[in-house]
């Protein structure tokens, strides 16, 4: 394993030093810094929750996707 240095800017890695091949390698690539990415500024999988869900719609009577449909038509 082989380890380079370079830098990430607007979705492209430029290497401090060539790195030579005829052929295409895998990398992984570590970020050193703490960057905000943008998933980070949407939802993410820890947003949700089965258990918190369960909780909100306990005594709900009816058909959830029915209220979802209804709730989003009338936001428009």
């Amino acid at each position: 394993m082989l380890s380079l240095i370079g830098t990430y800017e607007n979705g492209r890695l430029k290497l401090d030093k060539e790195y030579p091949t005829k052929n295409p390698v895998k990398v992984i690539i570590t970020f050193l810094e703490e960057v905000e990415s943008q998933s980070e500024k949407g939802l993410r999988l820890t947003d949700f929750s089965f258990a918190k869900s369960r909780k909100s719609l306990h005594g709900f009577k009816g058909s959830f996707a029915d209220a979802v449909i209804e709730e989003r038509r009338s936001a428009l």
